[in-house]
């Protein structure tokens, strides 16, 4: 693992805050136009997709996006798969998919496979491979709305080449891996306000009106002061990839990217950020300091590279409060994936229940949408509103609280926010080439060291 020691900018903690609107901007932004109907947009102004990273859940995406119902497999060996429902048809025919990249030729012809299913055909010369596809889509002129859905380490670079090429991003969750990604998310996220461009992020419990409800419901005072939260992804392994002889080190590692640190961010980062993002989104800001206790204790072959498979952190605010968080992918375990915050006046599992000392209870009964599909309908609507949502630093600010907590169980140090979101460590190679790439060693608390 090479690092490459100087950051893309150097943003203080104080810069932070002040360009920062938090967990907060994507709250505010959703009550205003959550669900705005999107059949008053102009017909000559239709939404033209381009997917990046065609793998499984580049595939539910553009699904998603389309209105299509989908089949989600997550296998305990080979790719998890998000393909067409038998007898499904595209419920949204004002969006049109123009192209598709991925670094893999037989990654994109799966996505591509799954459209056709659908009747929609996207030609030779709109289907890019190799580690420059990105770039190729993004010169497409008529793609105006790109999905960002290649492993996370590529994030930010996309992020940002997409919104200098004037598109609107959806992008897939972790923003980053490493602090120097989650700059260059804050920076796009700018440069996107200035030009009027929106970005979303997969962090759909925001696009979920259970959680806007329940969120609401607290923020107005009605479990009081909040004195303490709790935050879970406690669950089994994960999909991997064997090694196939043929591949490179970099083939198999891209493959099998939820297990390298560079590539996916470790789960406490990757999987968990889904859980810390309704953590900042219910305080309003995100936490000053994580220290943290994690291991590789149950998943530890070859082919599950070498992060952890548990975390525990506990994080304060500015406020004084805690928020304690566990995320775990052990089989035979008890599953918990849930997040809690305690009040003066009550409790709350932040997404459809307000239990009080004194008083009734309130429960959400509505019935809710899809939120992999509303995530998408939301910034549809926004974009023809004309005022694009930008959960850019929100998104930003749940990816770097995972990294301190990684971070902080890695070393077995505290880590602060500021020190961490100017930390110029990089992680990943310096340049994209199929060939040798050794895997990393096991972070040992103590030895490790955060810089």
């Amino acid at each position: 693992m090479k690092t490459q020691p100087k950051p893309s900018s150097d943003l203080s903690r104080r810069q932070f805050l002040k360009n920062s609107s938090l967990a907060f901007a994507g709250a505010a932004a959703l009550a205003e136009v959550p669900f705005v109907i999107t059949t008053h947009a102009a017909p000559d102004d239709p939404i033209r997709v381009g997917v990046i990273g065609c793998g499984g859940r580049g595939t539910g995406a553009v699904l998603n996006v389309l209105g299509a119902a989908t089949n989600v497999i997550y296998p305990n060996a080979g790719y998890h798969t998000e393909d067409v429902k038998a007898g499904t048809s595209a419920a949204r025919r004002d969006i049109k998919i123009a192209a598709l990249a991925d670094v893999f030729a037989d990654r994109l012809e799966g996505c591509r496979k799954q459209l056709q299913a659908l009747e929609i055909n996207i030609g030779d010369d709109h289907c890019f491979t190799g580690f420059d596809a990105y770039k190729k889509l993004l010169a497409v002129p008529e793609v105006n709305y790109v999905i960002l859905a290649t492993p996370p380490h590529f994030r930010p670079m996309h992020v940002k080449a997409a919104i200098e090429s004037g598109k609107h991003v959806f992008m897939e969750k972790p923003a980053a891996v490493d602090a120097p990604g989650v700059r260059m998310i804050l920076e796009a996220g700018e440069l996107a306000r200035q030009k009027n461009l929106g970005i979303v992020a997969g962090t759909q419990r925001r696009h979920e009106r259970k959680y806007q409800e329940t969120i609401k419901r607290i923020h107005d005072g009605a479990i009081g002061e909040i004195i303490y939260g709790c935050a879970y992804w406690n669950g089994g392994e994960i999909w991997v990839i064997e090694r196939k002889s043929s591949w490179s080190d970099m083939e198999w590692q891209l493959r099998n990217w939820n297990y390298f640190t560079w590539l996916g961010g470790d789960h406490i980062v990757e999987q968990h950020v889904h859980n810390l993002d309704i953590l900042n989104w219910v305080i309003g800001t995100h936490p000053l300091k994580a220290t943290a206790l994690g291991g590789r204790q149950a998943r530890t072959g070859e082919v599950h590279g070498h992060i952890y498979d548990h975390f525990a952190v506990e994080f304060e605010y500015a406020n004084g409060v805690r928020m304690f968080s566990q995320c775990r992918q052990i089989n035979g375990c008890d599953g918990k994936v849930e997040e809690f915050v305690k009040g003066s006046k009550g409790h709350s599992n932040c997404k459809d229940s307000i239990r009080l000392k004194e008083g009734a209870p309130w429960r959400y009964r509505e019935r809710d949408s899809n939120p992999y599909e509303q995530e998408h309908q939301d910034l549809i609507a926004s974009i023809r509103a004309g005022k694009p949502l930008n959960e850019a630093k929100a998104v930003a600010e749940s990816t770097l609280m995972g990294i301190m907590g990684r971070e902080s169980a890695y070393s077995g140090r505290t880590i602060e926010w500021e020190q961490a979101l100017n930390s110029p460590t990089r992680l990943g190679p310096v340049q994209y080439v199929f060939g040798n790439l050794p895997t990393p060693e096991v972070a040992i608390p103590g030895k490790y060291q955060f810089s």
